[in-house]
């Protein structure tokens, strides 16, 4: 029989709060904070702290990280937040519930920026292919290609209501687009680095961009075709001015507020300066000042010269009383805001900032952290902090207790206590650079340093009690020593160094004080001196034998009772990293930075089998308990499951964005936990779903092919010199695995349908001959639909982004069977639009062939007739709903608790008429006051 094995599934990531590669965006309501965490997205409630919506991809793979996010203020959706993942997909999300609504594929490698229009209808994404695609959100299709740009797109921008597109560029150059004629309006140079960001105010009055020059440059936006003379007809960003920088950094985001009042300039460091943007009014004011001033210091030169016997010209008056506004009389430095870490992005709160402040401005730290500030015309100061959701870097160790209820990770500052089961955060106690960690108990835990030191941790308290200066390096394995039964750390526990030591420990109670309860403390016990830095130490479960890992590649196995030498275990190339022994006691697996593991039987030191098993240094290795299964982890991002018997690779599990260090097994093998340097910790849980070896072997063989058929396919980075220099439109879809299966689903539906329609002919054919003929029986797969039917249900199961590039893998012969149903289909009140879109994509992609073949000549008149009358239909349908509903919307206004009626203006009439009740004494008063000045008359 063939032997099947349980697989493993991902179940839970916790530890990232936000990613370093992404921006951060505040959600349509403007409370919560969109922040990505890897491959998946988070909304924090900033003022509890915590998540309140999670937003995640049904697959888990480096290649879905989240490059940027967006998200929409308007209503008129639910699709209001997009996000663009490394692959090139787009996704978009209802904010609510925070399911993923639609997957769009177009981009042909990361997705670098995304905006959204003001009607929230329309999506602009740009990426590292150089290409601006269009997507129609609520179709949930793209619209359009725009092609142009020589390098990475890094920001878009909406003008006049949605209608024109501004998009910036690594190629030093701005482009204006008009998305109804789809070309290129403008190309703006004058940078002379790369541009990095831009922003428009909300008035559309200036638009502001900044790369790496000292410099950043401010464009006055055409409101009108006859605004100034000196316009171009057709420029709509014209230069109104330079702003000078004062750091060296290049900018990295620019943003302005809400109300426009305010623009962000954050650069690449720890610092974001903030600018004051005045109205006209102001602007004008303070032009008028510094014309002033001019004046005043002319005159002062003017009186000099007249001492000296020259002359020199007087201002004009016109400049004195129409001074000319700079751009430095509308944007004034406002603060500057230093963070402790290095800022990734930044985003202003669209809702309404606290009372006395200008607004509220968000931030992402590349140590893991989101801050939030309120910023007023004093002083920026910091009002939340999100941090204790995870290590500020790489997480070193990981580690269960013996219930597997707790889980403790290190890192270079920090231990964290976590519940394995909801990934929640128990304690965090600060201590040096962990390497490795081990629990004592339920109470107690023990974390080895870098610098040498042994950490006793009381996790009840999450304190540190005791710092045991117990090596003279680094200490990088802590092994608990276990019982004759068993029973791990009863006794005490090892330590292995890079000082050449590997030390026994024992555990011992003390009572500090009357009223402190025990604590831990050890006690060294036993030295064993080795010749070279100890890399990992191993104990084997019955406590019989301990194995050694060297710097010289050697591991060394001893007796535990006398530590005579055994055995001598070489053969790898590289030092060996990792290693463990069997719960048996048969076999010893080593992992190596020669990428290698091999497997050794415990009785003679033979090597059973040495295996290829990581494309980097195999990190961490561990067995199931009870079993001779082996989860390895490596610097090559995957954790790998291995039969040690039959040395066949089980399963490999992807999800990890960076190297992974570590790993730890539950006690029953239920789950697995790994850690890693992207700081995310995750758990992969044993189901019962069956796994063959064979099945997999072919499943790892047909993702091989279907990546070497996608590199086939498309290059994966755009060629910056295919595209002419006014720019170009092309289509927005790019084929991938599920337009080609989409292909052949039509192509099979068509084919199926022609067999049934023949089979129905020659049917009838028989019935007329015969005069009777036997019951006809209709095809299983179509279920009892007609060919018709059946047909449309298949185009109809096709995704709306993916239909357009399936329509032009369709050979003419099948474009025509399909055009010959578009008569019957347009019938269907809500297929209308669905047979437009196959008609406009079959003729625009098989014109010349379908005016020339005879037989296309009368379906194309058919189609010609009905389906504008058709869409005229549709037209005036909407029309009249929408007419409808405005005509609903004017009767409910004219209750008084309509929903529509503006309530700002009824809630001013009642705070003032409270006011007024307040300002009036009431009665008990009056009359009080009346017997007073009574009893005085008296």
């Amino acid at each position: 029989m063939v032997k099947a094995y349980l697989r493993y599934e991902p179940a839970l990531t916790f530890g990232v709060i936000t990613s370093p590669e992404s921006n951060v965006c505040y959600d349509p309501s403007g409370r919560l904070l969109l922040a990505a965490a890897l491959d998946r997205l988070a909304a924090w409630d900033l003022k509890r702290g915590l998540p309140s919506v999670s937003f995640a991809p049904s697959s888990s793979s480096p290649s879905l990280a989240v490059s940027c996010i967006a998200s929409s203020l308007s209503a008129a959706v639910s699709s209001s937040i997009a996000s663009g993942h490394a692959d090139g997909s787009i996704r978009l999300w209802d904010a609510e519930t925070g399911a993923c609504e639609a997957t769009l594929h177009g981009h042909r490698s990361a997705s670098s920026a995304l905006r959204f229009a003001p009607s929230g209808t329309v999506l602009a994404s740009g990426s590292k292919d150089c290409d601006v695609i269009l997507w129609d959100v609520v179709a949930q299709a793209g619209l359009f290609r725009l092609r142009g740009h020589r390098d990475q797109v890094t920001d878009l921008v909406f003008l006049d209501s949605g209608k024109k597109l501004v998009s910036c560029s690594k190629d030093k150059f701005i482009r204006v687009w008009d998305l109804e004629t789809q070309h290129c309006l403008q190309i703006v140079g004058g940078h002379r680095s790369e541009i990095w960001s831009m922003d428009v105010d909300p008035s559309e009055r200036f638009l502001v961009s900044g790369s790496a020059d000292p410099e950043m440059r401010v464009f006055r936006i055409r409101q009108s075709v006859e605004e100034g003379e000196d316009w171009s007809k057709w420029d709509v960003l014209k230069l109104f001015g330079e702003i000078p920088r004062q750091s060296k950094e290049r900018v990295a985001t620019i943003r302005f507020n809400r109300n426009g009042s305010l623009v962000a300039c954050q650069v690449a460091g720890k610092t974001a300066y903030i600018y004051r943007v005045l109205d006209e009014t102001e602007a004008i004011r303070k032009a008028k000042r510094r014309m002033h001033r001019k004046k005043e210091k002319a005159s002062a030169k003017s009186m000099i010269a007249e001492g000296n016997g020259s002359v020199i010209d007087p201002l004009p008056a016109s400049d004195l009383q129409n001074p000319a506004v700079i751009v430095t009389d509308v944007f004034k430095l406002l603060q500057v805001l230093r963070a402790s870490k290095k800022i990734c992005s930044i985003s202003f709160s669209p809702s309404n900032p606290p009372r006395g402040c200008l607004a509220t401005l968000s931030l992402s730290l590349n140590n893991n952290t989101l801050e939030t500030y309120s910023v007023d015309s004093e002083k920026v100061s910091k009002i939340y902090s999100i941090e204790m959701h995870g290590h500020r870097s790489d997480i070193r160790n990981v580690s269960l207790n013996s219930e597997d209820n707790l889980l403790m990770s290190t890192s270079h500052n920090a231990v964290k206590i976590w519940n394995p089961s909801t990934g929640d955060c128990l304690r965090t106690i600060e201590s040096g650079y962990g390497l490795c960690s081990a629990f004592v108990g339920n109470r107690f835990a023990l974390v080895g340093t870098k610098s040498g030191t042994l950490e006793i941790i009381d996790i009840a308290s999450g304190s540190l009690t005791e710092v045991i200066e117990a090596h003279a390096g680094s200490i990088r394995s802590i092994i608990p020593i276990p019982d004759e039964d068993g029973t791990a750390g009863a006794r005490g526990f090892v330590t292995g160094s890079a000082d050449h030591d590997v030390k026994f420990w024992e555990y011992q109670q003390v009572q500090k004080s009357a009223n402190d309860s025990k604590q831990l403390t050890v006690t060294n016990m036993r030295t064993l001196k080795m010749t070279e830095d100890v890399l990992a130490v191993s104990i084997s479960p019955q406590g019989k034998h301990i194995a050694v890992a060297l710097l010289d590649c050697n591991v060394k196995v001893y007796h535990m009772d006398t530590l005579k030498h055994f055995l001598n275990l070489y053969g790898h190339k590289l030092p060996v990293l990792c290693m463990d022994i069997s719960s048996d006691g048969a076999l010893i697996v080593t992992g190596s930075a020669d990428k290698n593991l091999k497997i050794w039987g415990m009785d003679f030191g033979d090597c059973h089998r040495s295996i290829f098993a990581h494309s980097d240094s195999v990190m961490d290795v561990k067995f199931v308990y009870r079993t001779h299964y082996i989860f390895s982890v490596g610097k090559d991002r995957t954790v790998k499951y291995w039969d040690a018997d039959k040395f066949e690779l089980l399963l490999t599990l992807e999800g990890h964005h960076a190297e992974v260090w570590c790993l730890t097994i539950s006690s029953r093998g239920d789950f697995i936990v790994t850690g890693s340097h992207d700081r995310s910790i995750r758990r992969w849980d044993r189901t019962e779903e069956q796994l063959f070896i064979e099945e997999e072997k072919e499943k790892r063989l047909e993702e091989t092919f279907e990546a070497d058929l996608d590199n086939d396919i498309e290059y994966r980075y755009g060629q910056k010199d295919d595209a002419p220099e006014e720019g170009s439109v092309g289509v927005p879809g790019r084929k991938t695995k599920e337009t080609v299966t989409a292909a052949d689903a039509i192509m099979d539906a068509l084919d199926t349908a022609e067999e049934e329609l023949k089979r129905l002919n020659q049917h009838k054919l028989e019935e007329q001959n015969n005069g009777r003929a036997a019951k006809f029986q209709p095809n299983v797969i179509m279920q009892g639909q007609s060919p018709s039917d059946y047909v449309l249900n298949v185009v109809s199961s096709i995704r709306p982004n993916d239909l357009e590039q399936a329509l032009l893998a369709l050979p003419f012969s099948d474009a025509l069977k399909l055009m010959s149903y578009l008569k019957e289909w347009s019938m269907v009140p809500s297929k209308v639009e669905l047979v437009c879109r196959v008609c406009l994509v079959l003729l625009q992609t098989h014109h010349n062939q379908l005016t020339t073949t005879p037989a296309a000549r009368s379906v194309l008149t058919e189609l010609k007739d009905i389906l504008y009358s058709r869409v005229k239909e549709c037209k005036d349908t909407i029309g009249f709903n929408l007419a409808a509903m405005d005509h609903i919307k004017e009767l409910l206004a004219m209750r008084s608790d309509a929903p529509f009626r503006d309530a700002k203006t009824k809630l001013m009439e009642i705070r003032q008429e409270l006011s007024k009740r307040s300002d009036r004494p009431d009665g008990n008063e009056r009359r009080k006051k009346k017997k007073k000045k009574a009893s005085g008359e008296s």
